[in-house]
């Protein structure tokens, strides 16, 4: 079926539904008497996309025309070309964000959007805007968001490396699904459409490439309903701006921001566990330097380095609370006190006491044997694993004592 017949199809139903949609109050500028809101808003973030920049919002306006509505073009220029001049001369609203990022130009972008519904889109002409009914289609069912999945759609010749279409993309989408339970099949597509009051209810915040991230996991936290279409993805006409190594980290580590506990602590508890004890069989064997000093080093790695992870998620999964990602649960919260903090340090400074006897027992020996030959591996070993041990308590409970300073917490 024609384009232009399929978008005249679906022009009745989208039309009907956007605009019985009654406005809210919330913080985002809303419509005025002079000034009624629209229909739809298209927020588009841009960074020197002068070759394609038009091409979009022509694209754009040809969807408002056959939908009938009244619609806003948005663009979140950081550009140093004439991206930001185009743009005008075309009728768009053109925002300058405050610093440059990903998140930053949506942010900027999305606090001007006034529209009952919005998408958002990138301006490399990589989506095409003729497809913006697709993502209606699901608003109007009563989804909350709709992803636009390359996955599933239609990826044209050179649009998407290899490396992104069979590795990249499908690990991060499937992490994000396993950590956050939902059911997605692209998580990074830069081409969606959701409600404004669903808006309302993300907390967004993150100015860089994880921004695509947290949207979809603000939404998650908030139960709203996400729906995917298929759509087509096409090759740009300027060069990337991804960095593949370092933006795919940006959304491991962001997910690991809100999930700390499960990824980081659990794991390094049970290594931890399984190291100490590993130590205390070999030291209940004996003859720990004659028979398995190689196996006791690496239980004492195993101890000290589960450890440092434990401690890691822990400082992570207090971070992550106190900035307004993750929520701290009831073993977080105690941690988040004060009183239970000194705790930590007395702990701490036990282990390291405990450490220091074991390393002065090793002294005393060595003095009565005359300061001669020295055989005090083992011990040597637990003085070593205990002192560290106390260290990593110790500076785990003055960084989360320092974490805590910035919201005033005082132990009441």
């Amino acid at each position: 079926m024609p384009l232009p017949v399929a978008l005249g199809l679906r022009a009745n139903r989208t039309l009907q539904s956007i605009h019985s949609i009654p406005p809210k109050p919330d913080t985002i500028p809303d419509n005025t008497m002079d000034n009624p809101a629209p229909a739809l808003s298209v927020v588009l973030p841009a960074l020197n996309e002068e070759a394609t920049i038009g091409e979009c919002i022509r694209k754009i306006r040809t969807v408002f025309a056959d939908l009938g509505i009244e619609g806003e073009i948005i663009i979140a220029d950081s550009s140093d070309d004439r991206t930001a001049a185009i743009a005008r001369d075309l009728g768009a609203t053109v925002v300058r964000p405050e610093k440059r990022g990903y998140g930053n130009a949506y942010l900027a972008g999305l606090a001007c959007a006034r529209g009952r519904y919005i998408v958002i889109g990138d301006a490399d002409d990589t989506y095409d805007f003729l497809e913006i009914p697709k993502l209606l289609g699901p608003l109007d069912a009563g989804a909350d968001m709709v992803l636009g999945s390359r996955l599933r759609g239609e990826i044209r010749p050179g649009a998407m490396p290899a490396l992104h279409r069979y590795v990249g993309n499908p690990f991060l989408t499937w992490l994000l699904n396993r950590v956050f339970g939902i059911r997605i099949s692209d998580a990074h597509t830069g081409f969606r459409a959701f409600r404004r009051e669903a808006l309302r209810r993300l907390n967004l915040k993150t100015g860089g490439m994880e921004f695509a991230s947290e949207m979809i996991i603000e939404a998650a936290k908030a139960n709203l309903r996400i729906d995917e279409v298929p759509i087509t993805y096409s090759a740009r006409v300027a060069p990337s701006k991804l960095d593949s190594f370092s933006d795919g980290w940006r959304h491991v580590r962001f997910m690991l921001l809100y999930r700390p506990i499960p990824f980081i602590t659990v794991p390094g508890l049970l290594f931890a566990l399984f190291g100490f004890f590993l130590m205390v069989i070999f030291l209940l064997k004996g003859s720990v330097e004659t028979s398995f000093i190689h196996s006791f080093i690496l239980a004492a790695l195993f101890f000290v380095g589960g450890l440092q992870a434990l401690f890691a998620g822990i400082n992570i999964a207090v971070y992550s609370a106190v900035q307004g990602y993750g929520e701290a649960g009831p073993f977080v919260s105690r941690l988040m006190n004060y009183h239970s903090l000194e705790w930590e340090l007395l702990a701490g400074i036990l282990l390291m006491a405990a450490g220091g006897l074991v390393g002065l027992g090793i002294v005393r020996e060595w003095a009565a044997s005359g300061f001669g030959s020295l055989f005090q591996i083992a011990n040597a070993v637990w003085a070593l694993a205990l002192f560290l041990a106390g260290m990593q308590v110790v500076f785990s409970g003055i960084f989360t004592s320092m974490v805590l300073l910035k919201r005033g917490e005082n132990g009441e």
